[in-house]
């Protein structure tokens, strides 16, 4: 009687090695993307572009530009509150473009993942 199931040759089928390819491809491109992601820089305003950040693709502040109007020390909070509005939303940037780029990679996967 013929032996049912398992691999002929006892060895990894050709799908599964053509699989295990691709994902060793797709792992070096995700990385190839996160590399290229930390290069970036993001930008967003507050009070109407009176305060100014900019982050990287790695989340680290590399610059923030004030309007000399904002900078009043009577309302210090006032300020406060425009740097974290600005600063959040420069992040929430980073966020978003990663996202977006690791969809790329992902997006063929619901099912799997």
């Amino acid at each position: 009687m013929a032996k049912r199931g398992g691999f002929p040759g006892g060895g990894m089928p050709g799908n599964m090695a053509n699989l295990m390819k691709q994902a060793q491809k797709m792992q070096r491109q995700m990385e190839e993307q996160a590399k290229e992601m930390e290069t970036k820089e993001f930008t967003a305003t507050a009070g109407g572009g009176a305060v100014e950040v900019t982050v990287s693709g790695s989340k680290k502040l590399v610059k923030v530009k004030l309007d000399e109007e904002v900078v009043d020390p009577d309302d210090v909070e006032m300020l406060e509150d425009l740097l974290v509005a600005a600063v959040n939303e420069a992040l929430d940037k980073v966020d978003e473009a990663s996202a977006a780029s690791m969809s790329k990679f992902t997006g063929g996967m619901n099912g799997l993942l």
